[in-house]
């Protein structure tokens, strides 16, 4: 039971430790620079420089915080943007490499269904998932008291614990991407393609009249400037975006049952 998870899980170990490394290392770069930056810098005036839809893609409320500063710095531009692109991507190949490279019709030998098949091998995505929030409210937690700013240890942790589902639902949009297209890397291309999508429909048309559209997107549930400058937890959005991956999954599993692998 849960052989295929099992396998890939350990194939993604290290990679999944190097990501959760290097993610580390830029929060503690955005947090060394940031007295240097406050020092330097008239927060409020640099803010007031910005035209109004950049602020709104990046979701940038303030600067003059270190909160603020990371929300934008690390957690939007890291978290919601590279993360959720980076597990889009790498999801996408999950099924389509294996179909593109011949190797499908061996798993498919083994006693077990398609469904199955497809579910123990998102299942493996939670490696990345996770491992890439171990170390980094480690080093921003200890960073920020290094600096002498206070952030609230329990919101630190909220924030990377509330971006698991919401990468879990990349990561079921690169699923769905896999066993659609049986090539990898038009699947990947895909999945890239669609994320980033849904992340300017988001951003771009909250507070207009379009504003409906973008409860596609999964960003609209997972919103950091909430978690780290208001204390603010968002449980309905944790939910949805669970529901949200469910969905995802549940498609993927129906397509590639009736598949016709070549």
């Amino acid at each position: 039971m849960f052989e295929l998870t099992r396998y890939d899980g350990r194939r993604r170990v290290r990679g999944s430790i190097y990501l959760s490394i290097g993610l580390s290392l830029l929060a503690a770069m955005v947090i060394w620079v940031y007295p240097s930056f406050r020092a330097e810098v008239d927060l409020d005036q640099l803010l007031s420089a910005y035209p109004e839809p950049i602020l709104q893609v990046m979701g940038i409320q303030t600067m003059a915080s270190l909160g603020g500063f990371l929300s934008f710095e690390l957690y939007t531009f890291g978290w919601v943007i590279l993360l959720g692109l980076y597990l889009a991507y790498s999801t996408a190949g999950t099924i389509a490499d294996d179909v593109d490279r011949g190797r499908m019709d061996v798993l498919l030998a083994m006693p077990i269904s398609r469904t199955r098949l497809v579910g123990e091998r998102f299942a493996a995505v939670a490696v990345p998932v996770v491992v890439a929030n171990l170390l980094p409210p480690i080093v921003v937690y200890v960073g920020a008291e290094l600096i002498d700013e206070q952030l609230a240890a329990a919101d630190v942790i909220a924030v990377h614990l509330f971006s698991i589902p919401y990468l879990f639902a990349c990561a079921g949009i690169g699923l769905l991407a896999s066993v659609v297209f049986d090539r990898a890397g038009i699947a990947q291309r895909v999945a890239l393609g669609v994320t980033f999508a849904l992340f300017l429909t988001e951003s771009l048309l909250t507070g207009t009249d379009a504003e409906v559209v973008g409860a596609i997107a999964p960003m609209r549930y997972y919103d950091p400037n909430a978690i780290l400058l208001e204390g603010s937890y968002d449980l309905a959005g944790a939910a949805i975006l669970v529901a949200m991956t469910v969905a995802l999954l549940v498609a993927a599993q129906l397509w590639f049952a009736r598949a016709d692998i070549a």
